[in-house]
């Protein structure tokens, strides 16, 4: 029973920091949850080492880590949403002749959940259940999109959080930044060969009713894709499928 007061307080502080656009000063969370400054503290501080909480120390700030965002998206990525999606990914295959599949973000990897293989076409790394490097992925970069900055910036502190796979992809944050910004201005994120030499892929966020990316929607096809649909055309094929999953979650599309 004694643990009982301090998991109360340790979700309450979770509880307000979800509720701030921002992160925010210590003394806000003092005053907000009603707790000693010292107790306030060593919660914080076990949060962060259970990734719970960032401590974004150049701004004396605290805001919500990895970990509660995975918390958070937890319901809605797993069976509902492959339940949900396994439909409009069929006929999104049908419609573009290529495979498709769908991911979730899993600290800083994407984690395949589903997969629509198209006749005729080979298997891919994709498989149900693989991870791969979020930031080497267009179903990844979709998603690290649609995240706050803070949080891509904890995800990836420094160069040795960038997987390497074949000689291409950014190695630094800032390179991923330019790739996030280049997907929010197209409107969907892309690969080609950063994964499988060969292949491209387009993808395209599906977020909840806060804006939150709950999962990437993906075709993968050959690179250049000979005498086929262009990328633009399929990335708009996914775009839809995307749009449509975002609807039925309670988003706006």
């Amino acid at each position: 029973m004694g643990q009982v007061p301090a998991a109360t307080r340790t979700l309450r502080v979770l509880r307000f920091l979800a509720s701030q656009p921002d992160p925010v000063p210590l003394d806000r969370i003092v005053r907000a949850c009603a707790l000693p400054r010292s107790t306030a503290y060593h919660l914080l501080n076990a949060m962060i080492a259970e990734g719970f909480v960032v401590h974004l120390a150049e701004e004396h700030r605290y805001g919500l880590g990895v970990a509660a965002f995975e918390v958070g998206s937890g319901y809605s990525r797993q069976e509902p949403l492959q339940r949900i999606a396994r439909r409009p990914l069929a006929a999104l295959v049908d419609r573009v002749g290529h495979s498709a599949h769908l991911a979730v973000l899993h600290g800083r990897d994407v984690l395949y959940v589903l997969e629509e293989r198209a006749p005729g076409r080979p298997p891919l790394v994709t498989d149900v259940g693989v991870r791969l490097p979020a930031a080497l992925t267009a179903s990844g970069r979709a998603l690290l999109a649609r995240l706050p900055a803070a949080q891509v910036r904890a995800l990836h502190p420094s160069a040795d959080a960038f997987v390497d796979r074949h000689g291409r992809g950014p190695r630094t944050l800032s390179a991923l930044r330019v790739l996030l910004a280049e997907t929010r201005q197209r409107g969907w994120a892309t690969e080609d060969g950063e994964v499988t030499p060969g292949l491209a892929s387009v993808a395209a966020a599906v977020v909840d009713h806060n804006g939150h990316p709950m999962a990437g929607v993906a075709v993968t096809f050959e690179s250049p894709e000979p005498g086929g649909s262009s990328e633009a055309a399929i990335a708009e094929e996914v775009r839809r499928t995307a749009d449509l999953l975002t609807r039925r979650l309670g988003g706006t599309a």
